[in-house]
C-alpha cells in the first residue's frame, strides 16, 4: 500500500510538471491532437500506479515521450501551415450573408438544431441576428451580430421544419396546424417540404424560411386568428 501511495504521488508530481509546460491551453480549450495527447496521457498515468509489477520508470518515460511528441506537434502548428490546418483543422464558417450553409454543417456532423443551440447559447435567439457564424478548430463557437439584431428577436422563435420535416412538438406550442404553413410555402414558390432546410416562427409573426442551397428569406405573416405568444 506504501509503494503504490509513493509511485502515485510521483507519477501526479510528473504529470503536474508535465501539464504546466504544455501551457495554459491544455487546461483550456483544446486542438484535436492536444486532447488525443491528454487522454493518453490519463491512461499511460494509470499503469504505473495501480500496478506496482510495472516499473516506475516505465511509466514516466511514457509520459515525457508524450510530452515530446506534444512540443513537435505544437512547433509544426506553429510554424507550417499545411500542417497545422491538418493536425489542428480549420473553422468552419456555418451561417453567412445568404443564410446557413449546410454543407459545412454536414462536414462537422451538425444540424440545424445543433447551429440554434450554439446561437442560443451565445444570446442570439434569431437565425437572422448574425451576419456569420463559425465553429473554431477547437470546437467553440462565434458569431458576428447584424448591427441592429436586438431589433430581430423581440419574440422566441420555434422551430417548425427542420431539414424538411415538421417539428410536430413545436407545431403543438404554437397551436397552428400543418396546413397554414403548407399553404404559406406554396404561396413563396416552395414546391416540397422536403426542399426546406429550416422554417422559424416567432409570436410576432415573422418567419425565417431557407430552402436547401437557396438564400434565406424572412416573412411576416399574420396567424390565424391573430394568434401571438
Amino acid at each position: 500500500m506504501v509503494l503504490v501511495t509513493i509511485r502515485t504521488a510521483i507519477i501526479f508530481a510528473v504529470l503536474l510538471v508535465i501539464m504546466r509546460l504544455m501551457g495554459k491551453r491544455q487546461i483550456g480549450e483544446m486542438q484535436p491532437f492536444e486532447l488525443v495527447i491528454t487522454l493518453l496521457i490519463a491512461e499511460l498515468a494509470c499503469i504505473p500506479m495501480a500496478d506496482a509489477s510495472v516499473p516506475l520508470l516505465y511509466g514516466v518515460v511514457s509520459v515525457v515521450t508524450i510530452f515530446v511528441l506534444h512540443e513537435i506537434f505544437s512547433l509544426l502548428d506553429l510554424k507550417v501551415k499545411p500542417i497545422k490546418a491538418l493536425i489542428s483543422g480549420k473553422p468552419s464558417l456555418v451561417v453567412n450573408k445568404n443564410g446557413i450553409d449546410d454543407y459545412q454543417l454536414k462536414k462537422n456532423n451538425l444540424d440545424v438544431s445543433d447551429l440554434i443551440e450554439s446561437l442560443r447559447s451565445a444570446g442570439y435567439f434569431s437565425l437572422d441576428a448574425v451576419d456569420y457564424a463559425l465553429y473554431e478548430a477547437n470546437g467553440t463557437f462565434s458569431a458576428l451580430p447584424k448591427k441592429d439584431y436586438e431589433n430581430t428577436q423581440t419574440s422566441l422563435p420555434l422551430v417548425i421544419i427542420d431539414n424538411g420535416k415538421y417539428d410536430r412538438k413545436n407545431l403543438e406550442i404554437a397551436g397552428m396546424g400543418q396546413d397554414f404553413f403548407d399553404d404559406l410555402l406554396k404561396k413563396q414558390g416552395v414546391k416540397k417540404v422536403k426542399r426546406v432546410l429550416v422554417l422559424t416562427a416567432d409570436g410576432t409573426g415573422k418567419l425565417y424560411l431557407q430552402e436547401k442551397g437557396e438564400k434565406f428569406r424572412t416573412i411576416q405573416a399574420e396567424y390565424p386568428g391573430g394568434k401571438t405568444w
